[in-house]
């Protein structure tokens, strides 16, 4: 066998995570410029009288965390990997140190060619550059002459459908104009191994599969090495031969797609019906807005009572704003565990204050199948701009219950099974 294009060999990511004493903030609030400069007087204080008496300064706790521990494989070139897992189970943090974006705290990665990394929406271009610009940096940035590029740059335009913005600085376009550029200028300059995370979540459906295409294309067409981070299983099967299940910064599974994707859907079915952050500071989110709770509930039931298909359903968000003024719009996507779309919604649009908010949807009942869902939750500003995207959010069963009142029923085919009005009258008696 010829020599791998990428080789993992016990690699593993340490962080030390700091712990200290919080402020006296208002519960529910944030902290005052009063609370923080009160504070930032005490500590100097007592830190000096400390010091008089001899006595030594406290200090911040730190606690061990690895993101990664101990991960090993072999990737041979014009191989397609995808890279399965829950949220936090470090496949990000896998594909940044593949990327050196970061360096491992053990082992080695051997990467024998040119890397092309599409992860986190604003990473890899400069934001006061145009998108022209940023075209031409990047491919500077993979070893490439200004000659090859130009050959390059109107397969790279036309495949981001963005050339009326292309002399427009990036930080102007909307997330999804920046990821359909972004991803033509990885895929096209011609990178050996093309890495890309799920950052394709916040383009349209439409350009989701022509990208898709494409990662196919790189890998059958070019013989190139494709690795893939993704949430929808249906799109690992179908693009990837070759599958790694992570699982607490760990390698739970290593083998065939298919095989793969089966085991980590059977493990994953949990309902994860309420979550709750009570803490603003290390809640979920970034320095625009802060999640608090999250919950589906049965309406007019307890908490842990079951979900049928005849149960109208309310899914509540609570976050914290953090923004003086934010238009900010709230959307879900109801997702299969085959990772199709049942649907999405939004909430209306609304410029918000700072502060406490609760957004609340109502799924009427007679609408959803049988079998487990997941909620997706992404934040929106201004209509145009994906500040904070939550995978598999919540997650719940819906169960067919159907049969105490009109017998048995096999699960019906579709993502949805609405109770419609129907009606049968006789047109003619005489034929």
């Amino acid at each position: 066998m010829s020599e791998p294009i990428i080789k993992v060999d016990q690699l593993g990511k340490k962080y030390f995570i700091g712990h200290k004493a919080e402020s006296n903030a208002i519960p529910g609030g944030f902290p005052t410029l009063r609370d923080q400069i009160t504070g930032a007087v005490n500590r100097v204080k007592n830190g000096t009288v400390a010091a008089l008496r001899g006595e030594k300064l406290s200090k911040v706790s730190r606690e061990e965390f690895w993101a990664l521990k101990d991960v090993s494989f072999d990737i041979q070139a014009g191989e397609v990997l995808g890279i399965i897992g829950r949220n936090g189970a470090g496949k990000s943090t896998l594909l940044k140190l593949l990327s050196r974006i970061t360096t491992p705290s053990t082992g080695q990665i051997i990467l024998n060619g040119r890397v092309a990394s599409l992860l986190e929406v604003g990473t890899g271009f400069h934001p006061e550059l145009t998108g022209r610009e940023n075209i031409y940096l990047n491919g500077a940035v993979l070893g490439m002459r200004r000659t090859e590029i130009k050959k390059k740059f109107d397969e790279i335009v036309a495949f981001s459908e963005v050339e009326r913005f292309l002399d427009t600085p990036v930080k102007r376009y909307s997330s999804g104009m920046y990821v359909r550029l972004a991803f033509s200028v990885a895929a096209h300059l011609e990178p050996d191994i093309l890495v890309v995370d799920e950052v394709l979540a916040v383009g349209d459906a439409a350009f989701q599969k022509k990208c898709l295409g494409k990662m196919g294309d790189v890998a059958t067409q070019e013989g190139r090495t494709v690795l893939l981070v993704s949430h929808n299983m249906l799109a690992v099967k179908n693009l990837c031969k070759r599958a790694i299940w992570m699982e607490n910064g760990q390698m739970k599974a290593d083998g065939a797609a298919a095989k793969v994707v089966s085991g980590y859907l059977q493990s994953s079915v949990v309902d994860f019906r309420a979550r709750i952050w009570d803490e603003w500071r290390t809640a979920p989110g970034n320095d625009q807005v802060r999640i608090h709770r999250l919950q589906v509930s049965a309406v007019g039931s307890t908490p842990d009572s079951p979900i049928t298909m005849q149960t109208p359903l309310v899914i509540e968000v609570e976050f914290w704003n953090l923004q003086p003024e934010a238009h900010l719009h709230i959307t879900l996507h109801l997702i299969t565990e085959d990772s199709i779309t049942a649907f999405t919604t939004g909430s209306d649009d609304r410029t918000l204050p700072r502060g406490l908010y609760r957004s609340v949807c109502h799924i009427p009942g007679n609408l959803l199948n049988q079998g487990n869902y997941e909620v997706k939750l992404l934040i929106i500003k201004d209509l145009s701009r994906l500040i904070y995207i939550h995978e598999e959010a919540l997650s719940f069963e819906v169960l067919d219950m159907r049969e105490q009142e009109y017998g048995f029923f096999e699960k019906e085919d579709g993502v949805v099974a609405p109770l419609l009005d129907w009606h049968t009258e006789c047109v003619k008696q005489k034929i």
